[in-house]
């Protein structure tokens, strides 16, 4: 049922991905909604991407109106706009009382859940767990070198890319780190948050699934972060844990690796959200709170060998795919001359060299790792890493975008 709109409401868009599509020879955007409140798909032409820009809450009808005329030469009546502001409202995009009252309802229906089921399974992945082990042994048996695995790891960065991109990758880190995985007693799996810009660090207190069962998350560990940080940040972005990719995909190979003969191990799943205040602005993150806090309630569970640390974690990402310029052979070279920069920050222990080095670029290589990495090298601080594998992998179908990932541990 079409809603009613008035000219006299301010719409605002919730944050909401763009997509853009190509139909019968036509141009669209495709409105996706990340927290999935809603499972309407929304498009509308490609010439109305302005008024999406302009849905920010500070114009009614009206003024929409006349921005997209004298600003953009768009002709639009009121009872368009009143039309397709309120097929916004229907999908649950808008930021309103209706939003809201589905928000809450769909993270009380996720905390009342016995776990959080794999939001990537039959998707990204095999949803039988038979298929599924099938496919990461092959990634294994394809690409670990004959090398003596690790056994005195304390941590490692696993690649949150899909598995067709960066399963080698992924496959060579965790199968040098078996023998860790095996004895671990704790996992505390940091990944980026690319839902999040203002939420330093986001828990939940929902156990993990994968295809072979339930990954417990150690509540008591939880609870004790949230005191310090405080219960209000740690939870207020608590339902992007329901469809994050980040955390999930390491779940999956921890508990492959781990295998089901062993008793599963505890998690403490950590979402980490964007440093673009830090990166853009003088906040320095080795004084912010949240984060000394965070240091001084895991560093103790990590110094006493109880605890892995994984930083799900990618590196660039960079050309027209993330609103840059085609990546050409010196643009190449010029990525992975800054990739081993990071990287040998990253295999000293260096928090501080690591998080500088990108800033002082201004981040132009967008590091969506960035986050992880750095939460990472705060709880293992001076320790010697060591670069297992590397890959630049494409991310548009002409070859001209690129995400540059890594597998690493850190002893």
């Amino acid at each position: 049922m079409m809603l009613q709109m008035t000219p006299e409401v301010h719409p605002k868009l919730r944050p909401i991905d763009v997509r853009p599509i190509q139909h019968d020879g036509q141009s669209f955007l495709l409105l996706v909604d990340p927290l999935h409140l809603s499972d309407e798909m929304i498009t509308v032409p490609a010439q109305w991407g302005p008024l999406l820009l302009l849905c920010d809450g500070s114009r009614d009808l009206r003024a929409l109106q006349a921005s997209l005329l004298v600003r953009f030469g768009l002709r639009a009546s009121l009872t368009d706009l009143a039309q397709i502001i309120s097929i916004f409202d229907q999908a649950l995009l808008l930021d309103n009382q209706r939003a809201t009252e589905a928000l809450n309802q769909t993270l009380e229906r996720y905390r009342q859940a016995p776990h959080r089921p794999p939001a990537l399974a039959g998707r990204s992945y095999p949803a039988d767990g038979d298929a599924l082990q099938a496919m990461l042994r092959r990634y294994v048996d394809e690409s670990v070198p004959a090398d003596v695995p690790q056994a005195n790891a304390r941590g490692i960065i696993s690649p949150h890319i899909d598995y067709q991109r960066g399963g080698a990758v992924c496959a060579a880190v965790w199968a040098r780190v078996r023998e860790v995985v095996r004895r671990a007693e704790l996992v505390i799996i940091l990944g980026t948050d690319h839902m999040d810009a203002e939420t330093s660090l986001t828990l939940t207190r929902q156990h993990y699934a994968t295809p072979w069962g339930v990954l417990p998350t150690d509540r008591d560990v939880v609870d004790a972060l949230a005191e310090a940080v405080g219960e209000a940040a740690a939870f207020r972005a608590e339902l992007h844990h329901r469809t994050e990719h980040s955390v999930e995909l390491a779940v999956v190979w921890l508990h492959y690796i781990r295998g089901t003969d062993l008793p599963p191990c505890r998690l403490v799943p950590v979402l980490c959200g964007s440093f673009a205040r830090f990166v853009e602005g003088s906040a320095d993150p080795a004084t912010d709170e949240t984060f000394r806090q965070a240091v001084a309630v895991l560093k103790p569970l990590v110094d006493d060998g109880r605890a892995l640390v994984v930083a799900a974690a990618d590196l660039a990402h960079v050309g027209p795919a993330f609103g840059g310029q085609p990546v050409g052979l010196m643009e190449r070279a010029h990525l992975k001359a800054a990739d081993d920069a990071l990287l040998a920050h990253i295999c000293t222990g260096d928090a501080d060299g690591f998080f500088d080095a990108i800033r002082r670029v201004g981040d132009r290589n967008n590091v969506c790792g960035l986050p992880p990495i750095y939460l990472m090298l705060r709880l293992l601080p001076g320790t010697q890493g060591e670069v297992v594998a590397y890959d630049r992998c494409p991310a548009d179908a002409n070859g001209t975008s690129l995400v540059s990932i890594c597998g690493v541990t850190i002893s």
